[in-house]
């Protein structure tokens, strides 16, 4: 039976197969058609152990596919921890942006990943960065979060980090009046102890 190639091994959570390919002269950091390397291969899939054989073999953790997402990127966005630590470990670029223009930490306070917001914000992740809708995290949070328990705990880390409560969207609408215009409750106490306005 042959070999798979790398991206197959990575999909398949092959690490034993990840290690031979690599002894054998596979280059790492080779990308598929999408422009994906073995690790995004990895990481879209969650597959912790080849993404870790991969890293600790000196895959790139920022090497970006067509649509400019990274191992670094997807994880934060996805909310896949274990491999979001490991590229933090190793030389994750906490200012690359994704096709949105927006950092890992946008992403993950849209989608309710908790503990992944604490992690970038943790590892020093801006959070005040402003992507192409003209959207921070604190924003995102709130236009796309349900106002339920995720996104109160994201809303109070990021104010807890120093997020600028009052910092607007491109029409000059504040994180408060979203809030308010959602009847989120819980988020627009928050802010308003922050002093939002």
């Amino acid at each position: 039976m042959s070999e798979p190639s790398l991206h197959a091994a990575a999909a398949k959570d092959d690490a034993a197969a990840i290690a031979r390919l690599l002894a054998a002269g596979a280059a790492i950091d080779a990308r598929d058609d999408t422009g994906a390397t073995a690790l995004l291969v990895a990481t879209h899939a969650n597959r912790v152990a080849a993404a870790k054989a991969l890293i600790e073999a000196g895959a790139d953790v920022n090497a970006k596919d067509r649509i400019d997402d990274s191992p670094y990127l997807y994880a934060g966005a996805r909310g896949h921890l274990e491999i979001l630590k490991m590229t933090l470990r190793h030389g994750a670029d906490l200012k690359s942006t994704n096709r949105y223009g927006g950092t890992a930490l946008i992403p993950a306070s849209e989608r309710g990943h908790v503990e992944t917001v604490r992690t970038l914000i943790e590892a020093g992740v801006a959070v005040d960065h402003v992507n192409n809708l003209h959207w921070t995290a604190l924003l995102e949070a709130i236009i796309l979060g349900d106002g339920g328990e995720r996104h109160q705990r994201i809303v109070g880390l990021l104010v807890k980090a120093g997020a600028n409560v009052n910092l607007a969207d491109g029409d000059g609408v504040t994180p408060l009046q979203h809030a308010r215009n959602r009847g989120f409750r819980q988020i627009e106490t928050t802010l308003v102890a922050a002093k939002a306005r």
